[in-house]
């Protein structure tokens, strides 16, 4: 057993740093990052600018608070930090395993407050933020549940998790196939779900989220609720970012029409969204923010109190 929690010990150091060199392996020289922060501004309009916004307008009903301080987890350069800070907010700190490409962003005066974090182990006091951001982060974690823990204890509000979805979750169908193949041959499985065991090149598998998973977790944990938008952001191709979003652009119109039926199968229950952005109260929402959770097209579950605590776990 010993010998066991070593060797995962030695595998989550190995993960860890792979990931926290990636983006120096990418851009080794100062002027390479550079460059990216300042192409970022050129992007504005582009698809690729509209397909980022369609994840950054699940913040809306949060980003109403304008004196709220918020965490950002796993932002390399800054950009979720970015879009924070341009909806005039003022204490935000961005954060990531390196903080190498945070320095230069905040030499280029692109982010305010930066810090080295490893989201399984997080240096900040208990609720020393209102809101944690954890954008399309999560599944590059070696231990993610760690992680999550850790999110939920730093955090006084409530944290946010926008991730691709685990589709067998909302997939019957596929839940009876893979039973049933599994009862025969658990290979054969792998071939009709083909992302079963996804891995990145940087050596993560990718942890998808479901609905039922964070509602485990708020009521393990005696939280009051949680909500749940389902989006689908997932059409970006090389060169989105400079073909403008316009109707004009055929590219445009056809991704449009694209999105158009997957919003309609996602909303009918045909197909599972790409995404969720999931946000985990530590406190019950007010009235104010719960009706902007709605408008925003956020599903808002209360979870039962346990009855046999009187108090909330956190």
């Amino acid at each position: 057993m010993e010998n066991n929690l070593r060797k995962s010990d030695q595998f989550n150091d190995h993960s860890y740093g792979l990931h926290a060199n990636w983006y120096n392996t990418l851009y080794p020289e100062k002027e390479q990052k550079i460059k990216v922060i300042k192409s970022l501004n050129s992007y504005n309009g582009s698809i690729n600018h509209w397909l980022q916004n369609l994840f950054f307008n699940c913040l809306n009903p949060f980003t109403n608070n304008k004196n709220a301080k918020w965490l950002t987890l796993g932002d390399a350069y800054g950009h979720d930090a970015r879009y924070l800070l341009d909806q005039n907010i003022q204490d935000v700190t961005a954060s990531d395993l390196d903080d190498s490409f945070l320095k230069v962003s905040h030499e280029e005066e692109f982010i305010k407050d930066f810090s080295a974090q490893n989201a399984e182990s997080l240096t900040l006091e208990d609720e020393s933020v209102d809101y944690i951001l954890c954008k399309e982060s999560y599944h590059h974690f070696p231990r993610p549940y760690a992680a999550l823990y850790e999110m939920i204890r730093v955090a006084r509000k409530a944290i946010i998790i926008i991730e691709p979805q685990d589709p067998i979750s909302k997939m019957p169908s596929l839940l009876y196939l893979a039973n049933l193949l599994g009862r025969i041959n658990d290979r054969t499985i792998n071939k009709i779900w083909k992302n079963r065991f996804s891995y990145e090149k940087v050596g993560n598998f990718v942890y998808k989220v479901s609905e039922r998973e964070f509602e485990k977790f708020a009521a393990g944990l005696n939280l009051p609720m949680i909500a749940i938008k389902k989006i689908n952001p997932n059409f970006w191709f090389p060169g989105s970012e400079h073909i403008k979003a316009d109707r004009k652009e055929k590219v445009f119109r056809r991704i449009l029409f694209r999105k158009k039926i997957r919003d309609l199968f996602s909303n009918w229950g045909v197909l599972p969204s790409q995404t969720l952005s999931i946000a985990v109260f530590k406190n019950m929402p007010d009235d104010s923010l719960k009706k902007s959770l709605i408008e925003e097209g956020y599903r808002l579950v209360e979870i039962p109190k346990n009855p046999h605590i009187q108090k909330s776990s956190y």
